[in-house]
């Protein structure tokens, strides 16, 4: 009888590990090839692990709830059919996973301190509150000491403090004192010349009054409002503006919509047209399509845009349009759709979602005009595109200037200001309002035979 393993496999850049949400299969049951096995949740995505072989699933080594990390081993497929070779596959899967471990090693280093911080604080507050060891790590980690712990109001059975109750304390402290754990930490005041004693304090928890609905997020919402506290606290946001006329493409758009649609079965929208625009822009100016790594910049050679896409749900998810440089528009066209319509029902998969090296949202398509996008980390900048809106409009020619109504759209690009500058930043929303108002030049329109 030969065993074949079922293990978690890579999940997309930057992801280790994965939560085990379902086993969809019991153990000691019989199992077709490729038929899923179980569910598992990354920050990124959910998705399910097929069966490589039918069997019988054995040797179930992680349960519901668990944190496998990639390349580990989940269980066994056993088949009286299948003959284990002696030279097994294992050494081939660890070499596939060499790389995600080596990235990981920084990952492991700092789980190692943050173990030994938390052995440091006692499982319990002076005043007997208790601390999961979740808890205790954030704890250590922004330097809070017991007394501003027993001050937080926890939301978990009889009042103990969630990861949430602590993280949202953290991002309400504009001032971050650095008291010694275990010690009593000092009350925190702020002098200035006219107040020199005002005393500063955390941000109360919401009071709730008769009437008022209280809504708990579900699992994808708490991950977004991670990632966006994160990125916030990881990058010094900047923000910069710039319109762009795209009266031709609109008139363009509307003259040829009818025959490309008839000829490739799918809408053509201006998001394709924006996203070519964005990535020759990221070809001409490249060090805005690079990531942070501690003292060191990365300049990425693939251009991989994500675009943020609203779900019937609420919540966000962004799919990643791999080496968008080398596409065309009718090409651009058809991914953006299928990706779309792939996201809304869930079936995206987990490469989908990963490896994206600059963001794009359009905040346009509910009719709002500007906005500061906050940072998709690790990337180091985000564009976003606003409602195209006719306005009066300044038109230059040889022969003077006039006033025209013209269709103008503001973007908005928000980046980490350790590596970009105002003038580098200015100079790459240039580049794309000038590939856009150019745009019916570009070679990709004149091979479009429409």
């Amino acid at each position: 009888m030969g065993k074949i393993e079922i293990y978690l496999p890579a999940m997309g850049e930057g992801v280790i590990e994965a939560t085990i949400t379902k086993w969809l299969v019991a153990e000691g049951s019989e199992v077709e090839e490729d038929d899923p096995v179980l569910e598992v949740a990354t920050d990124k995505v959910d998705t399910e692990i097929p069966a490589p072989a039918s069997g019988v699933l054995m040797n179930v080594a992680f349960r519901e709830g668990d944190v496998p990390k990639v390349g580990d081993v989940l269980a066994y497929i056993e088949n009286d059919s299948i003959e284990t070779s002696s030279e097994s596959s294992a050494p081939e899967v660890e070499k596939d996973f060499e790389e995600i471990r080596k990235a990981s090693s920084k990952y492991l280093a700092q789980k190692e301190e943050d173990e030994e911080k938390i052995e440091v604080m006692n499982s319990r507050t002076p005043q007997g509150k208790y601390l999961s060891p979740l808890v205790r790590k954030i704890a250590a980690t922004e330097n809070i000491s017991y007394t501003e712990l027993d001050s937080i109001q926890g939301s978990g059975m009889d009042g103990r403090i969630t990861k949430d109750d602590i993280t949202n304390y953290v991002s309400s402290r504009y001032i971050k004192a650095k008291p010694v754990i275990g010690e009593k930490k000092t009350e925190v005041t702020k002098t200035t010349k006219s107040r020199p004693e005002e005393k500063v304090s955390a941000v109360p928890s919401a009071i709730t009054a008769e009437g008022d609905e209280i809504i708990v997020m579900d699992r994808v919402r708490k991950l977004i409002a991670e990632h966006m506290v994160r990125s916030k606290r990881t990058s010094p946001h900047v923000t910069s503006y710039i319109d762009a006329d795209i009266t031709d493409i609109v008139n363009w758009r509307e003259r040829i919509k009818d025959r490309f649609l008839n000829k490739e079965g799918i809408k053509l929208t201006l998001t394709p047209i924006f996203i070519e625009a964005t990535a020759r822009a990221l070809r001409q100016v490249p060090m805005i399509n690079v990531t942070v790594d501690d003292d060191r910049i990365i300049r990425k050679k693939n251009i991989n845009i994500g675009m943020a896409t609203a779900l019937p749900d609420g919540n966000l998810i962004v799919p990643v349009i791999k080496k968008a440089d080398e596409k065309s528009i009718i090409g651009l066209a058809r991914e953006v759709n299928d990706l779309a319509e792939r996201a809304r029902k869930n079936k995206l998969k987990p490469e989908e979602i990963t490896g994206g090296t600059f963001s794009i949202t359009n905040y346009g398509t509910v009719g709002t005009l500007m906005g500061s996008p906050i940072i998709n980390q690790p990337q180091a900048a985000i564009l976003g595109i606003g409602a195209a809106k006719k306005m009066p409009a300044v038109i230059e020619t040889p022969s003077g200037d006039s006033i025209g109504i013209r269709n103008i759209v503001y973007l908005s690009l928000s980046y980490d200001h350790r590596v970009i500058d105002g003038a580098l930043g200015g100079l790459f929303l240039k580049r794309i309002k000038e590939n856009l108002e150019a745009f019916l030049e570009n070679k990709f329109i004149q091979d479009l035979s429409l």
